[in-house]
């Protein structure tokens, strides 16, 4: 598909800066690419933005013809637009954001968009609004039916997934068990899938330091990493481990492997930021529909500010426009 696909960016935190960077982000694109576009937001605030980086007049509300150069407006109102203020954390705001997700799922799952590329929300305005998410991951793996998906950041140089993400770094040793690994293994292969690579090559970072070094630095790894790694191998996935932590990231970059499977938070955060930065792209894997992020929170600080540098909103949209499900 790919520039082809039709990409559908939800708006964010209206609070935030998501508005303006998608804004940034279109007027930066080609006209073809504006085609494949449809924006899910408030008008409100999708127009305010648009006038703020001198767009003023980049969208057409649902429905009709989109003239060339312009870009669909699925409109999704926020129901207390009232209450939502710049840069300020609100239960207004979280609902409408999540409203935004909602449609933009609805699309993805009716096939009236191939992609959908997410600004980002703010978690603590999720739950002040009722949901108790830990964010998109867990409302787009409940939106889509699912009962679990996986967080994978990828940028030009490394991609990684995790088995385990926003729990304690002692809750992650406890969940990092044989069939969980191996479920992350699953869905980091069909993610590698998607964007165009026919043979995997993934390689499982191991829990502990040096892989446990034999028992001397804990079993984990060879109690429930080696077994979950044999069983994917057996499923017939390319896949290598348990690799020490502090190799198996230089290793990926040097071109050995197409994925590493992180298995707590930091340990796949830390390389992969530190070697995008502006580039890194949240992808979630695990889910019936595409979906990439931006990997930036709300920025309140800056909001509404004209300020808010759209470069990982832009890196997210060309993630999202090579992806393509599997098998097609």
């Amino acid at each position: 598909m790919g520039t082809r696909n039709m990409l559908g960016i939800t708006m964010g935190d209206p609070a935030g800066i998501g508005p303006e960077v998608i804004c940034k982000a279109l007027a930066g694109m080609s006209t073809e690419g504006r085609a494949a576009t449809i924006v899910v937001g408030d008008p409100h605030y999708m127009r305010r933005a648009a006038t703020l980086v001198g767009v003023d007049a980049i969208f057409v509300e649902n429905g009709g013809a989109v003239p060339s150069g312009k870009v669909r407006l699925e409109a999704v109102p926020a129901k207390n637009r009232d209450a939502i203020r710049d840069g300020i954390q609100s239960g207004a705001a979280g609902e409408a954001a999540f409203q935004c997700v909602k449609r933009g799922v609805d699309m993805a799952l009716r096939g009236d968009i191939d992609v959908i590329v997410t600004a980002s929300l703010n978690k603590a305005a999720l739950r002040e609004a009722g949901y108790p998410y830990n964010g998109h991951t867990g409302a787009l793996a409940h939106l889509c039916g699912v009962d679990t998906s996986y967080a994978v950041l990828a940028c030009p140089q490394l991609s990684v997934i995790h088995v385990t993400t926003h729990v304690s770094l002692s809750k992650a040793a406890e969940l990092c068990r044989v069939e969980k690994i191996l479920r992350t293994i699953r869905a980091g292969y069909h993610h590698v899938l998607s964007t165009g690579i026919r043979n995997p090559r993934i390689a499982v970072s191991a829990l502990n330091p040096h892989a446990g070094e034999g028992g001397m630095f804990g079993t984990e790894d060879d109690e429930f990493v080696v077994p979950a790694v044999a069983a994917a191998r057996d499923e017939g996935m390319d896949v290598t481990g348990p690799v020490p932590g502090d190799v198996v990231f230089s290793q990926a970059v040097d071109g050995k492997y197409d994925l590493v499977v992180a298995q707590f938070h930091d340990q796949g955060h830390i390389p992969a930021k530190l070697l995008g930065r502006h580039e890194t792209v949240n992808v979630t894997a695990g889910l019936p529909i595409l979906r990439t992020s931006v990997d930036h929170g709300t920025a309140f600080d800056i909001a509404w500010k004209g300020v808010a540098d759209p470069q990982n909103m832009q890196a997210a949209i060309r993630m999202a426009r090579t992806m393509r499900p599997v098998g097609k």
